[in-house]
């Protein structure tokens, strides 16, 4: 046989097993307890030949907490689909005896009014996070790796590693979306395996398993705090406050290793302490060097990835006094893929975060005084800060809406901001703000930095490319009405998450009509529960002014009128069934006995209309944004506990169009669709029904002439400049808009905007989708002002030659139907409160559209 022939058959054998040595692992941290269960000895095959499902994960976690007294599990939460999230808590038997006492001592450090200065006794706390992107699946391998190196270990480097630091093992941020890639790539393992990169267990299918249930991204959840994990990871965090933070990532097959620091030219979170990127990573990087040059690992560093948005998991411990820190694989997607260097294998992906992670257990250690001297001044230097500000404050709230009020104080209560109610309404410039409905922010506290991250803008960086967005001043993103202060007014309670900030009277008993205002975030979700029950509702399209139980009460555009005498129910079950919802939604009803109104529309006129119930189907799968498709299923199903039916796309020319009233499009490509399936489309609007398009959707519907629109037209120079290769990524990144908010005026009187005061809003807008307003002259709903730009990087180009030019929100007729286009995402990322509603209306009022 020749050698040719021989290696082919080793290559065979190697590629068709792929079983490797846990030797491969973890082989300087010998001997190991013999009464410890290795991964490999547990699951039954090695570390790397096999994707763990999740359960197993946990399983393997328990094991280890009942076999030593080194570990202790502690489950911090659970999924949308029921998994646990786990935490794995391990350190020397000593320090596990007094882990309450080594917390109360830690905690101090992070008292602003404890000052600490001796350390040496206390363990370096180290929360190791993994896979919060499930479809990045080595983080976890490694994290079962680690958890039996440290417990099983009887090195005395690992004994010390343990007598130094208490280490937190996350092994699965994601369960649910860790769990549908599992499944997909163990179910098109190969046998042989094949690295072919077209193969199909290399080519995961739509919706992916990088996003969780709900199709959310958990590492851009941290900060807006919208999904059940990072809810539960932030409580843990506050409990805690770890030292070290880490969040283990994959990256394209071609690509090699990051770790920090983050790229020096980016631009920096304007609010973040300058000696966070410098000092503490450029510290811990020496050991990743080391010990990655020791494995011959080829990795690189301060390029690609910014340290700007304060939502990631490598970001958001650094407005903590934490150091937060990134790494990122590049990622086999599989057992073993080819790549333009070779073949790259699932071990060898976790190996180089196994490598990591003791790394940074290492440079932890090695750093402890730094970093709990660094922790320690923290808070204090934040309240120094805050005392040399000329802003002592943030007065904010909405005068009409109650529940997204105490949605956005919430957010706050999350992030651990102090928020005090006011005594007095307060009275600055145009703006008043109620007693009762707005709340008082002090600069002066702990959360000094997270409080400027809630409500300051930020318009000018060093730099024009951004790896995620440039803004996120959440205030905005819930619409809220906000002031800074120069001096603080008196301050009444302190706001907790059980304070009961929303009260609401009780409704009176009326044998006439019920009024119930669309002024609040959570009306939608009542009027749906009402329409479920097939009570008749109509709602105002223009204002009025009646005598109620409540006294004379002028009502706005939008409100919702339920005329007894037209329903099915007896006026008691349809009096206990509003009174109850009222009370679980928190929203205020009124009655009348009467339908005259004192000024304005009286109860029985034709500017009433009656609302149709939503039959609302969304179009998914393949091509489609699963980011956006699962914004909107969210809403629906866990805000306004309405169901949506979502129809994937390679089905759309089967479905009975017949069976849904409305229709979303979210931002993807739709050029699987027939040109039968336009025809339909267009045919089904014309009867009656309501097509909402999403940003690139609404393009798409341009583009193939669903409606007869435009977009903006410019004329760009016909001599095209000379400019250095080298600056191909700054001048093209600066067109781009990654994500900014900008001021538009809405027109109030349009049922898109019914339950808005406020002619100017913001928005978010993170594409280049320029509509022009529409030629019908009471279509365009939102467009953007004259000094749109409100938060975030956009270049001055952008704005004259397009913003400012263009449409936000525009309604196209077809016959008896409409098209109603946002070119931007009212829902992005869960957490835009403020513009929420402007969906919803197309939803509940597009029928009504004339």
């Amino acid at each position: 046989m020749s050698k040719i022939s021989q290696l082919s058959i080793m290559v065979f054998l190697l590629l068709g097993t792929m079983v490797f040595s846990q030797d491969y692992y973890y082989q300087k941290f010998k001997p190991f307890n013999k009464n410890i269960p290795s991964p490999e000895e547990f699951f039954g095959y090695s570390i790397g030949d096999a994707y763990t499902r999740h359960d197993l994960v946990v399983a393997y976690m328990e094991k280890l907490a009942s076999l030593s007294d080194k570990a202790t599990i502690q489950f911090y939460g659970k999924t949308n689909e029921g998994r646990k999230l786990v935490m794995l808590i391990i350190s020397s038997v000593d320090n596990h005896k007094n882990l309450d006492v080594l917390k109360e001592k830690h905690l101090l450090i992070v008292d602003e009014n404890t000052n600490v200065t001796e350390y040496s006794e206390l363990p370096i706390f180290i929360n190791l996070g993994y896979n919060v992107h499930g479809n990045e699946p080595s983080g976890t391998e490694a994290a079962l790796l680690a958890a039996y190196t440290l417990v099983a270990s009887e090195s005395l480097l690992v004994e010390k590693y343990l007598d130094e630091s208490v280490i937190f093992i996350e092994p699965t941020i994601n369960p649910d979306g860790r769990d549908r890639y599992a499944n997909w790539a163990n179910s098109y393992k190969g046998n042989p395996l094949i690295a072919d990169k077209y193969d199909i267990a290399h080519n995961e299918q739509w919706p992916y398993g990088r996003t969780n249930h709900y199709w959310f991204d958990l590492n851009r959840d941290l900060l807006l705090a919208v999904q059940p994990e990072s809810n539960a990871r932030l409580e843990w965090f506050h409990e805690w406050y770890p030292n070290v933070v880490t969040d283990f990532h994959e990256m394209g097959t071609n690509s090699t290793y990051f770790f920090e620091p983050k790229q020096h030219s980016a631009s920096l979170n304007p609010v973040t302490p300058i000696e966070n990127n410098v000092v503490l990573n450029t510290a811990f990087a020496k050991d990743y060097v080391a010990d990655l040059d020791e494995i011959n690992s080829l990795y690189f560093t301060k390029e690609k990835y910014d340290a700007t948005y304060p939502g990631y998991g490598s970001t958001y411990g650094d407005l903590q006094g934490s150091l937060a820190l990134l790494f990122e694989q590049g990622g086999s997607r599989g057992h073993v893929q080819e790549t333009e260097t070779g073949t790259m294998t699932f071990a060898f992906t976790i190996r180089n975060q196994y490598v990591s992670t003791f790394a940074t257990i290492k440079a932890a250690i090695k750093n402890k005084e730094l970093l709990y001297a660094y922790q320690n001044n923290f808070f204090k230097n934040a309240i120094n800060q805050a005392a040399k500000s000329k802003v002592k404050g943030y007065v904010f709230g909405d005068n009409y809406d109650k529940n997204r009020n105490k949605e956005f104080v919430d957010l706050l209560l999350k992030h651990k901001i102090d928020v005090y109610s006011t005594d007095e309404d307060l009275n600055l410039g145009n703006k008043t703000f109620k007693k009762g409905r707005s709340f008082v922010v002090p600069t002066e506290q702990k959360e000094y930095l997270m409080v400027r991250t809630m409500f300051e803008t930020h318009r000018k960086y060093r730099d024009s490319v951004f790896y995620d967005a440039s803004s996120w001043s959440m205030a905005n993103f819930y619409n809220m009405k906000y002031e800074p202060l120069s001096k603080l007014p008196v301050l009444n309670s302190k706001i907790t998450l059980e304070s009961n900030i929303i009260k609401t009277p009780e409704l009176a008993f009326s044998e006439y009509a019920y009024l119930i205002p669309w002024d609040d975030y959570y009306a939608p979700a009542l009027l749906y529960k009402l329409q479920e029950q097939n009570v008749v509702v109509k709602t105002a399209q223009e204002p009025f002014i009646i005598t109620t139980d409540k006294n004379v009460i002028s009502f706005n555009r939008g409100t919702l009128l339920v005329p007894v005498s037209l329903q099915s129910m007896t006026n008691h079950d349809l009096f206990e069934l509003l009174n109850g919802l009222c009370k679980a939604y928190g929203i205020q009803a009124y009655s009348t006995n009467s339908g005259y109104s004192i000024s304005g529309i009286d109860l029985g006129s034709s500017n009433f209309a009656t609302l149709k119930q939503p039959k609302t189907m969304m179009l998914v799968g393949s091509g489609v944004s699963a980011y956006e498709a699962g914004e909107v299923w969210h809403l629906f199903e866990q805000r306004m506990q309405m169901p949506i039916t979502k129809v994937a796309n390679d089905m759309f020319g089967r479905v009975d169009l017949e069976r849904y009233n409305v229709m979303v499009f979210v931002s993807g490509s739709y050029n699987s669709l027939s040109k039968i399936s336009y025809d339909r489309i267009k045919d089904w609007v014309a009867k009656g029904n309501t097509l909402i398009t999403i940003r690139t959707a609404s393009a798409w519907a341009i583009k193939n002439k669903i409606v007869n629109e435009r977009f903006i037209d410019v004329v760009k120079d016909s001599i095209v400049p000379r400019l250095n290769y080298a600056d191909a990524r700054g001048t093209i990144g600066k067109q781009k808009i990654g994500g900014t908010i900008f001021n538009v005026d809405l027109d109030i009187t349009h049922p898109i905007a019914y339950g808005y005061y406020d002619r100017n809003i913001p928005i978010y807008k993170n594409n280049d989708v320029f509509i022009a307003p529409s030629k019908n002259s009471f279509a365009t709903v939102a467009k953007y002002t004259e000094q749109p730009h409100i938060d975030g990087f956009v270049s001055q180009e952008n704005i004259d030659n397009y913003i400012v030019k263009s449409a936000s929100i525009l309604t196209s007729k077809i016959g008896s139907g409409r098209v109603i286009l946002f070119s931007d995402n009212p829902n992005f990322r869960g957490a835009w409160y403020g513009t929420n509603k402007l969906f919803l209306n197309s939803i509940f009022f597009g029928s009504i559209i004339k």
